[in-house]
């Protein structure tokens, strides 16, 4: 029997957790320390209905110094997790300035979806207190779902790998995305009489 493989490639700044979202999903384990990604990947198998899927996870370097490798991974992509931390506006920011554009540049017409992760960390004091040391505040589940809608992603969903608070409820949105596609805006025509 072949089982149909769903790409998923995860993007977004570095030290947003997206490693950390990946280990914690397929293997129900958060990882106790931080070590930049180079590349890394993960497969693990759903069932979608009565049909079994492997929903291969491709792991990507967030710094700029891998700008030019990360779009490797992209060929064949059937779906793209854009990532950013509640707690820093900063990688919010950049999924519209860097990693919107470049994932449109590069894959044109496939479907993202946008992830707030480290939500558990939303409401942390001295999170909020370094935030307000600068002027700034985590980024709330509104200003993502605005964002998605702006960028025309698929969904805004947002999640914590540490408590695993929506985790699964992340890769069941990419899996349905990949499986369903949304169609392509149509833009209206529009007739100029001079």
């Amino acid at each position: 029997m072949v089982v149909a493989t769903i790409k998923c490639v995860v993007v977004g700044d570095g030290a947003v957790g997206k490693t950390c979202l990946l280990i914690s999903y397929t293997t129900n384990k958060f990882p106790s320390e931080y070590v930049p990604t180079v590349f890394d990947n993960y497969a693990v198998t759903v069932m979608i209905g009565d049909e079994p899927y492997t929903l291969g996870l491709f792991d990507t370097a967030g710094q700029e110094d891998y700008d030019r490798l990360r779009p490797l991974s992209y060929p064949q992509t059937d779906v793209f997790l854009v990532c950013f931390s509640v707690t820093s506006p900063a990688s919010f920011e950049n999924v519209r300035e860097k990693w919107f554009p470049e994932v449109h540049h590069h894959c044109p017409g496939v479907p993202c979806l946008i992830v707030g992760t480290q939500t558990d960390l939303r409401d942390d004091p001295s999170v909020r207190e370094k935030l307000a040391k600068q002027k700034m505040q985590p980024v709330r589940k509104e200003d993502g779902e605005r964002m998605a809608k702006e960028l025309g992603a698929v969904k805004y969903v947002e999640c914590s790998a540490l408590t695993q608070y929506k985790l699964k409820d992340v890769f069941d949105e990419a899996i349905v995305a990949a499986l369903e596609p949304p169609a392509p805006k149509k833009k209206p025509h529009k007739c100029l009489l001079l």
